[in-house]
């Protein structure tokens, strides 16, 4: 045997074991994920059949699939709760201080990439230190300045504290994408007699889309599904929003399980929507700013 033929051989050989070690590597990562997601989705299914089930069924069997499709418990979990109000309220909320969460954001991420000054760094970390601060721990502190100035009892006591604790990842987000975007756009656009407001509306915010559509959908996800804020803030039941709504059916001595699950049934979709329709925009955010060149 000669050596140019040994050499081909032991190749061969090398070549088969790496792709035996590539398919066991690649069928190991599918199983993984696999589980993973099943264990991830698994807490929405059983969800959604406890809704269809009375009382006792979800006591006797609480992780079988519904004997009976009890469409009831949708028909009183909404006129009990008075869900349609609530929804409305949460969503004025949800996009009220989404909206100020983005624009606000995405103004202070702009400054803070595309602009040199002396308080610059001093800034950056005092914004990031809000990521740090436990949000709970100023309730009482908000209560008495929401009850100061009269803002108890309003939609705008839950906008402003959801907008400003919220801010410190948005702008996170933002300007590691914004810090990306080349220079020469800027200089073409300030050649072209565009100013700075300009330049944020034109140019800066359309190349952010990825970055702002992600603080955008996790901020959403965030706002509808607040609670605490919610309870201190909010006692006129004209204002609840949906989370303080799913409160009504536990009374502190027993809880209709059947009515809860529909009404949380109800109130999860549009969070299931917002992601489905979004998700891909949450991973290119995610990675914005990440890898430059």
């Amino acid at each position: 045997m000669t050596n140019k033929t040994q050499t081909e051989m032991y190749k061969k050989n090398s070549s088969f074991g790496f792709s035996l070690k590539t398919g066991l590597f690649k069928t190991i990562k599918v199983l993984f994920l696999s589980l993973f997601s099943l264990l991830m989705i698994y807490p929405l299914y059983w969800l959604i059949t406890s809704a269809f089930k009375t009382n006792e069924e979800f006591f006797a069997q609480p992780y079988s699939f519904p004997e009976g499709i009890a469409f009831e418990n949708f028909i009183r979990a909404w006129e009990t709760a008075n869900l349609g109000q609530a929804m409305v309220n949460s969503i004025i909320v949800t996009l009220s201080a989404t909206a100020l969460t983005v624009f606000l954001g995405a103004l202070t991420a702009y400054v803070l990439s595309r602009f040199s000054f002396k308080l610059k760094g001093f800034l950056i970390v005092f914004f990031l230190l809000g990521m740090l601060i436990p949000v709970h721990s100023t309730l009482v502190p908000l209560f008495t300045l929401m009850n100061t100035v009269g803002l108890l009892d309003s939609y705008w006591a839950l906008i402003l504290p959801y907008t400003a604790f919220e801010l410190p990842i948005a702008i996170f987000l933002t300007v590691a994408h914004m810090s990306t975007v080349p220079k020469e756009l800027e200089e073409a656009a300030v050649i072209d007699g565009t100013g700075y407001w300009g330049i944020f509306f034109k140019v800066m915010l359309p190349l952010s889309v990825p970055a702002l559509a992600t603080v955008a959908i996790l901020s959403f996800l965030r706002f509808w599904n607040e609670f605490a804020f919610a309870l201190v803030f909010i006692n006129d039941n004209a204002l609840k929003t949906l989370p303080l709504s799913l409160a009504v059916f536990s009374d502190g001595f027993s809880t209709d399980y059947a009515l809860t699950m529909a009404a949380m049934t109800i109130a999860v979709i549009p969070t299931i929507i917002m992601y489905v329709l979004f998700q891909e925009q949450i991973m290119k955010g995610m990675v914005a700013g990440a890898v430059k060149g």
